[in-house]
C-alpha cells in the first residue's frame, strides 16, 4: 500500500517543477505573450493548406503580412523606426518605395542584401548600406551621384555624374546651366570638355555645348551660333587661342558660321552667306575700279 501513496505524490512534484522552469524561461527570454505566438503559430500551421486552397493566403500576407514576419513582430522585432542619412536628391519618400520596408515586415527576416540592391538598382543612388539595429531599427545610409553635367543623345537629354553614368532625364530647370555634351560617348568624357570650359576664361559664358566627334575631337557650340572646330591634339590651347582673339576682336561677334581650328597655327572662317555675298561683291568692286 505504500507504493500507491508514493506514486501520485511524486508525479504532481514533477509537473510543478517543469512548470515552474517553463516560467523562468519565459521570463529570462523577455518573451512576453510567447503563449500567443506559439498559439498563432500552431494555428498558422494548421489553417495554411486550406487559405491556399480557398484562395485567401495571398490576400492575407497582403494585409498583415507573412506568418513569420507576423510571429516576429509579436516576439517584439517589429521595424518601429526608419532612420535615412545621405539623401539630397532622392526623397525620404522614394527611398522607402524602393526599400518597401513597412509595419508589415520584421526586422528579424528583412533580407539588407536584396534591399540594397534595390537602392543601387536607382541611378542617381551610387552605393548603399543597410543596417539592422535590434529589436526594431533600421538603419538606411546612401551616397548619391552628383549632378555634373548634361548629355543629349538622339534628341533626349540627361543629367549625368562626373564619371559620366546617367543619372535622371532633364525635368528641372535648376539643372540646365550644367556643361552640356551632345555625342556618342561624349558624357564619358565630359571631363575633357570641363577642361575646354576652364581654358576658355572668360569666353567660357558665350560657350553653349561642346559636340564630341566620332569619339574622337570636340566642337564647340557658341550661343551665337558659331560652331569652333578644335583639333584632336592640344584642344585646350585652341580654346586659349580662341579667347584671346575674341578679347582682341570680337570675332565670334562678326557674320562668321564656322572658324576652323583643326590645323595649328591657321584660322578659317567660313561666313554667312550675307557676309559671303558682301565681300565678293566688295572685292569686284574693287576689281572694276582698278
Amino acid at each position: 500500500m505504500v507504493a500507491p501513496k508514493t506514486t501520485p505524490k511524486a508525479a504532481p512534484r514533477r509537473r510543478s517543477r517543469r512548470h515552474e522552469e517553463s516560467g523562468a524561461l519565459t521570463t529570462f527570454l523577455g518573451l512576453p505573450g510567447l503563449g500567443s505566438v506559439l498559439a498563432l503559430g500552431f494555428l498558422s500551421g494548421a489553417g495554411l493548406l486550406g487559405a491556399v486552397a480557398n484562395g485567401q493566403y495571398a490576400a492575407f500576407v497582403q494585409d498583415h503580412g507573412v506568418p513569420g514576419d507576423m510571429m516576429a513582430r509579436a516576439l517584439g522585432f517589429g521595424i518601429d523606426s526608419v532612420t535615412i542619412a545621405g539623401q539630397h536628391e532622392v526623397s525620404d519618400k522614394q527611398i522607402l518605395a524602393i526599400v518597401g520596408a513597412d509595419s508589415r515586415q520584421s526586422l528579424l527576416f528583412l533580407d539588407a542584401a536584396a534591399l540594397r540592391n534595390r537602392l543601387l538598382a536607382l541611378p542617381l543612388i551610387k552605393n548603399a548600406s543597410i543596417r539592422k539595429f535590434f529589436p526594431d531599427r533600421l538603419v538606411i545610409e546612401i551616397t548619391e551621384r552628383k549632378p555634373y553635367g548634361l548629355w543629349q543623345k538622339d534628341g533626349a537629354v540627361s543629367i549625368v555624374a562626373a564619371d559620366g553614368a546617367p543619372i535622371d532625364k532633364l525635368d528641372n530647370p535648376k539643372f540646365e546651366s550644367l556643361p552640356f555634351v551632345v555625342g556618342d560617348g561624349a558624357n564619358e568624357r565630359i571631363g575633357e570638355y570641363v577642361a575646354l570650359l576652364d581654358a576658355a576664361g572668360d569666353l567660357r559664358g558665350n560657350i553653349r555645348a561642346g559636340v564630341l566627334v566620332s569619339r574622337r575631337r570636340w566642337n564647340l557650340k557658341m550661343t551665337t551660333g558659331v560652331d569652333v572646330l578644335l583639333p584632336e591634339a592640344d584642344p585646350q590651347k585652341a580654346v586659349a587661342l580662341l579667347a584671346r582673339l575674341e578679347a582682341a576682336s570680337g570675332l565670334i561677334e562678326k557674320a562668321v558660321v564656322s572658324l576652323d581650328m583643326r590645323v595649328p597655327g591657321k584660322l578659317y572662317a567660313r561666313l554667312t552667306e550675307e557676309a559671303a555675298a558682301a565681300r565678293a561683291a566688295q572685292s569686284h568692286a574693287k576689281g572694276a575700279h582698278k
